[in-house]
């Protein structure tokens, strides 16, 4: 059970869908409902999919989802898992955060997947609780709402909300709830008919870090990939980075072709304009805030570098003309 409501069976989801949410993200939650139902020999969770207006919602891999109902649908009991994906900032609707406030007045479990964390902090649904997003979307995330508790972990449950990095990581956030109010026998055997059989702790990284798959054959790489990582705003030179971790710049240079394939210029600029995506994405930033954000000396500046690696525009991805 996610929060303080209490244990009624079946339980009932109520799946809010955002346009262009996350397909794999939908199904790696519903999935392990229908096998928990299966090998419990009894209808124990109930689901219904629904989006502001009732009508179909297309998913960010193009294919068109249809829907069971309008919000007005959602019975009272259910616990609402409301579905992200890209561009979650110009998706979220104020009908939907109304909605969602509304909900949360008369009580009862409410979760994000994916970006959809982004909706439920808009609503003001996330204060005084710990929360979690994408990774990609965490700087974004961090920087729309600076005084929330945000933490990098695949999974975050606190009293009556729930988020999730989304994508796969919707099935350990189900398969935790499985085993919290049917057992841990049950629960192993949903993780294995999902082919899911090492259901990962809340805790554990979303990712692979980079920094952690050469630190062991280099300290000193990983130490500067650090550095970097944490440099975005003001970025250091070269010879800064590698004085800081006991290199020369030529021994640097050398690490970075024969571990990463790249000089670390190259690095350390993509670095800034994934960084600068993610906000040109997922906040109302002005584009000349982002360029300065992520260490750019001019917008002009920044907007070669993001057409040159992204081929468009930081206007374009946002769909508005520069």
């Amino acid at each position: 059970m996610f929060g303080e409501t209490p244990l009624q069976w079946p339980q009932v989801f109520a799946f809010v869908l955002i346009p262009q949410f996350s397909m794999i993200a939908l199904s790696s939650a519903i999935e392990p409902l229908r096998h928990a139902n299966g090998l419990s020999d009894q209808k124990r969770y109930e689901w219904s999919i629904y989006a502001p207006g009732g009508v179909s919602v297309d998913a960010s891999n193009g294919i068109t989802m249809t829907v069971n109902g309008d919000l007005g649908d959602v019975p009272a009991n259910a616990i609402i898992v409301v579905c992200g994906g890209p561009n979650i900032e110009r998706n979220t609707s104020p009908k939907l955060l109304s909605w969602l406030r509304m909900r949360a007045r008369h009580g009862g479990d409410i979760g994000a997947l994916c970006t959809a964390s982004h909706v439920l902090a808009k609503a003001g649904l996330l204060n005084n609780r710990r929360c979690t997003t994408h990774w990609e979307d965490v700087d974004a995330f961090r920087e729309n709402f600076p005084d929330l508790s945000i933490t990098d972990q695949l999974i975050e449950i606190d009293k009556d909300r729930f988020t999730c990095a989304g994508e796969t990581a919707a099935i350990d956030l189900m398969v935790s709830m499985i085993a919290g109010q049917l057992g841990e026998s049950l629960a192993r055997g949903v993780s294995d008919q999902v082919l899911h059989p090492s259901v990962r702790s809340a805790s554990q990284a979303q990712r692979t870090s980079l920094m952690g798959q050469v630190g062991s054959r280099h300290p000193a790489l990983a130490l500067a990939l650090q550095t970097m990582e944490s440099h975005l705003e003001e970025p250091l030179s070269l010879v800064e980075i590698a004085r800081s971790v006991g290199l020369s710049r030529r021994q640097m240079e050398r690490l970075f072709r024969k571990y990463l394939g790249r000089a670390p210029q190259r690095h350390y600029r993509e670095l800034r304009l994934m960084r600068a995506r993610s906000l040109i994405l997922q906040t109302n930033m002005e584009v000349s805030e982002i360029a300065v954000s992520c260490g750019f000396s001019s917008t002009s500046h920044f907007t070669k570098c993001y057409r040159d690696y992204f081929l468009q525009s930081p206007y374009k991805e946002r769909g508005i003309s520069s």
